[in-house]
């Protein structure tokens, strides 16, 4: 079966390795990996915005040679910064993602992420975890085939985590494919795949349990599960000479 999002070869000088990446639609994969990883420079390579090597096909079509049109219905891209400094309406940032106007499109998104009190209020008066949600309803608000989003859940309260996981589900359940860097591994179960990122490379790839089972996991974040939390994995002892 041709997965919807299909990435070959993809390299960023420095940052990122040669890396292959397929995610199918229906999927929700999630990123992870120390700080450095290469985690951003994958999702930024994967959406044509570093310049890189390789290539990157989306429902089968060439993202490279695809119209700005065509690229916001290919994918949506949600970089980790949530800075907004143009004072225009939480409402009209949402419309930016879509190719056309769309009034009924816009009230949805609005809707569905709790954001009436603030539709009219200038984006950059809002906080935080608010300018989250809204640049999220942008890049939702296409339903492009592919999301590839970076730190989405950041800044968020635990409500608004699961309900952002649960939007990002509704996606994929409508085909789309969803690579998500995570850094809150207490929500990895909740999607369908973990990559495991160190040194700009892929070192694991699997379903989440047996990513965090693995003994890669240990060695690149050097953590181990302890309880319900993690603590320090203690450095390796060093060999004898004798």
């Amino acid at each position: 079966m041709t997965p919807l999002l299909d990435a070959n070869g993809l390299s960023v000088s420095g940052r990122l390795q040669s890396t292959d990446l397929q995610a199918a639609g229906g999927s929700l994969t999630a990123l992870i990996g120390p700080n450095g990883s290469g985690k951003t420079s994958l999702l930024r390579a994967l959406a044509g915005i570093e310049r890189t090597g390789g290539s990157v096909r989306i429902s089968g079509e060439e993202l490279a040679s695809a119209s700005p049109g065509r690229r916001r219905q290919l994918l949506a891209f949600l970089p980790a910064g949530r800075e907004l400094v143009w004072p225009i309406a939480a409402r009209d940032v949402i419309a930016l993602g879509l190719e056309r106007p769309d009034p009924d499109r816009v009230a949805a998104i609005i809707a569905a992420l709790e954001l009436e009190a603030l539709a009219d209020r200038p984006a950059d008066q809002l906080s935080t975890g608010e300018r989250a949600r809204v640049l999220t309803g942008r890049a939702l608000a296409q339903q492009p085939a592919a999301l590839l989003l970076d730190e989405p859940l950041s800044n968020l309260d635990p409500y608004w985590s699961l309900r952002m996981l649960a939007m990002f589900r509704a996606a994929t359940a409508a085909g789309a494919a969803a690579v998500i860097a995570l850094h809150d591994l207490s929500l990895l179960s909740l999607f369908d795949r973990a990559i495991l990122m160190a040194e700009g490379g892929i070192v694991a790839d699997a379903r989440p349990d047996a990513v965090l089972a693995d003994a890669s996991f240990e060695q690149v974040f050097r953590v181990r599960a302890a309880g319900r939390g993690w603590e320090l994995s203690p450095p390796a002892r060093p060999r004898s000479s004798r």
